[in-house]
């Protein structure tokens, strides 16, 4: 039977008819397929700044300053206009064509010191607090002595993590980190699930785990690392000073002369080379899980020859790359080797991923990335490796393929498609740990209302080859029309084909909002579109 799917239509579905039990949002959601962006400014008149991000609850615009000092946040609202004469319905009068019409500057505030730099790529927001984490750091350091860190590690001289309260732009705290490198392009670093805040030093291989109270204090919960649990240290040192005390108990045994006896005396060496307690944890699971496989003791210690024994240097040399919180107490963790860990290209490098247990210092699971296994769990459980914070009201909603029968199809299709299984696992699978924060809950995104080319557009926030072309939003349901389209760059396209452009895409939450935004690699002003309805 065919039925209307306008406005009146849906509202009058939706006083006589009930959803069905757990899709009442969803059915909510189609209403989107009427209210899309109809209309688009090019080239708004807007201040020449670095536009970040639309925050998750839609209250609140985040960008920099072009010198990378300043925080400038705006506050989203409708276009609203008044006309002295009459007004033209079919176009808008150029005071409403400006930036100010839509978004209303709260404040600006200097973040970074002389010698620091606001990193633009990096902003983590506490929907329910509305704090904002941000960070500022000092450029890199390629010859900086490695005094106990990962060689072949850059160095830091200080990044500092800014705590505000984004309703007042007020600094709550601030934690630094000096000579040390942690990875701050796209959140990549460091995951924000509810309060709990991690934060992975590659150059010192340690998981700083805080946690942001309510009053806006940063405070030190544990370290994962050189040591486990809190008292690992504690433990080691008191170990280490009972081993001295023997050792020169032994000394004070042997004869005046130890020459003669063909022994050399010497001071006991105070440093005790040991692995980390995290590599540790690692080993024990890895050797006790080959162990377990083999109920025969001869065939028992042959597979540990070749699987523990052969290898045991190739997983003593590997570090943490990245890290996510699956729940409050557990961690997905990215092992794999130095080069890997500080390029921006980690694809070709082998790579493993560990469950670790915080409460418990134990580990839960290995696996390497061309593991089946853990494909399967990836593509039957996306959703779990999205850890979102229990108060999100939209990002519960992104469309994945363990939720979306219409993205699973994509996923099949290419998998089906692939040449070879393994390398398909593998190139699925280098995107765990996932980014904090890096999916737009736009309903304009969800694959249940609308296709489009991910080639071209999507919910993960990335920068894109930029193109004169439109892209187009078509309805995933019949009839299938076009419903709106989205071009980056001026009306007319560009004029120098020559020069490489990029693009990136901020929209709003849950208003039929969104900005287009298309900067060259030079340094000349970005072209601003806004796309909205009318």
């Amino acid at each position: 039977m065919f039925r209307r799917h306008n406005v009146a239509a849906r509202i009058f579905d939706r006083q006589i008819s009930t959803a069905a039990p757990g899709t009442s949002v969803h059915h909510t959601r189609r209403f989107y397929e009427n209210l899309v962006p109809n209309c688009t400014i090019y080239e708004v008149e807007c201040p020449d700044h670095l536009y970040r991000k639309i925050t998750e609850d839609g209250q609140y615009l985040i960008c920099f300053s072009r010198n990378h000092q300043d925080l400038i946040v705006y506050r989203p609202t409708w276009l609203s206009y008044s006309c002295k004469e009459e007004c033209n319905t079919n176009d808008l009068p150029p005071k409403a064509k400006r930036f100010e019409s839509f978004f209303s500057q709260l404040y600006c505030v200097s973040l970074a010191s002389s010698n620091e730099l606001i990193c633009k790529d990096f902003f983590l927001y506490m929907e329910s607090n509305q704090f904002g984490l941000f960070a500022t750091s000092t450029t890199q350091n390629h010859d900086a002595p490695v005094g106990g860190a990962v060689q072949g590690v850059p160095s830091i001289e200080k990044i500092t993590f800014h705590l505000l309260r984004l309703e007042d732009g007020v600094v709550l705290d601030q934690k630094c980190f000096h000579n040390d490198f942690i990875n701050l392009a796209h959140n990549m670093g460091v995951f924000l699930y509810d309060d709990l805040l991690a934060i992975v030093s590659i150059r010192y291989q340690t998981i700083h785990i805080l946690q942001i109270r309510d009053s806006g204090n940063l405070v030190d919960i544990r370290a994962i690392g050189t040591f486990c649990r809190e008292d690992d240290e504690l433990f080691l040192n008191s170990s280490t000073q009972n081993m001295l005390s023997h050792e020169k108990g032994k000394l004070h045994q042997l004869p005046e002369n130890p020459v003669e006896n063909g022994l050399h005396q010497s001071e006991p060496s105070s440093e005790y080379c040991f692995l980390s307690g995290i590599k540790q944890r690692l080993l024990s699971f890895i050797f006790r899980g080959i162990w377990n496989e083999e109920p025969d003791q001869a065939l028992r210690v042959q597979s540990l020859k070749k699987k523990f024994y052969f290898h045991f240097q190739d997983y003593v040399d590997l570090v943490i790359w990245k890290v996510q919180f699956l729940d409050r107490h557990h961690l997905l963790i990215k092992f794999g080797s130095v080069d890997g860990g500080v390029s921006r290209n980690a694809d070709q490098h082998p790579a493993f991923f560990a469950v670790y247990n915080m409460e418990t210092t134990e580990i839960a699971a290995f696996y390497q990335n061309t593991a089946d296994e853990l494909y399967l769990l990836f593509e039957q459980f996306c959703d779990h490796f999205h850890a979102t914070s229990r108060n999100s009201l939209y990002l519960n909603f992104i469309s994945s393929h363990s939720n979306n029968m219409h993205a699973r199809e994509q996923l099949r299709s290419a998998k089906n498609k692939a040449s070879s299984s393994l390398q398909f696992v593998k190139k699925m699978l280098v995107s765990l740990p996932f980014s904090c924060q890096s999916q737009s809950p736009s309903p304009y995104f969800d694959q249940s209302l609308f296709r489009f080319d991910e080639k071209l557009i999507s919910a993960t926030d990335r920068h894109r080859q930029s193109t004169d072309h439109p892209i187009k939003f078509i309805l995933r349901r019949p009839p299938n029309t076009l419903k709106f389209k989205i071009k980056t760059g001026p009306e007319a396209g560009s004029t120098d084909s020559r020069t490489k452009k990029i693009s990136s895409f901020l929209f709003h939450p849950f208003l039929p909002l969104a900005l287009s935004i298309q900067q060259n690699l030079s340094l000349q002003p970005s072209v601003v579109n806004i796309h909205f309805r009318k």
